[in-house]
């Protein structure tokens, strides 16, 4: 095995040849961003969790096969990329307005009332982008992934992210109250 593969590359290969423990140590360092990406998606826990399991169920199929070439997470954020738009195709979603965290005991009422409604405000903006829009939005500012990163993980070009990323500022500007 070559030396630049890394422990996460080295447990895929290790499931690909029936190495269960090394799918469950894969499946618990990265359950928890992948759920955030899929819940991000679609604003809703149940879908998010349908997504992410179907996700490592995909994975787990897909692991003989893996390549330790490629990058195991640029590869499983296309798995879940994937996985979001063809669910997003089939049905329109529910949306929440945030993700369901603990009370922050600091803002003021009048505070919160205005950060739950902007968020609200937000996530009907968000909903009414088109699915790949969406996903460029959802892996550029909750994820932090660069435009060469969101091209792999939606296997389109890097010009191809710009242009989504633009339109979707700008659907998001017009949608938006000022």
């Amino acid at each position: 095995m070559p030396e630049h593969v890394n422990e996460d590359e080295r447990l895929l290969l290790a499931a690909g040849r029936g190495d269960l423990e090394a799918f469950t140590d894969l499946v618990n360092r990265h359950q928890a961003w992948a759920w955030r990406i899929a819940y991000r998606f679609f604003g809703e826990s149940q879908n998010a969790e349908d997504v992410v399991q179907e996700a490592f169920l995909k994975l787990l199929q897909a692991a003989p096969r893996f390549d330790p070439r490629a990058a195991f997470r640029t590869y499983f954020y296309r798995i879940i990329t994937r996985l979001c738009l063809d669910q997003a195709r089939k049905k329109h979603p529910t949306y929440m307005d945030s993700l369901p965290d603990a009370p922050d005991p600091g803002p003021n009422a009048v505070d919160q009332i205005v950060h739950r409604e902007m968020s609200l405000a937000v996530r009907a903006a968000l909903d009414r982008l088109p699915p790949n829009q969406r996903m460029a939005i959802v892996l550029r500012y909750d994820e932090d992934l660069d435009y060469r990163g969101i091209a792999e993980a939606l296997q389109i070009s890097t010009k191809a992210v710009e242009r989504l990323l633009s339109r979707a500022r700008k659907r998001l500007r017009l949608l938006l109250p000022t």
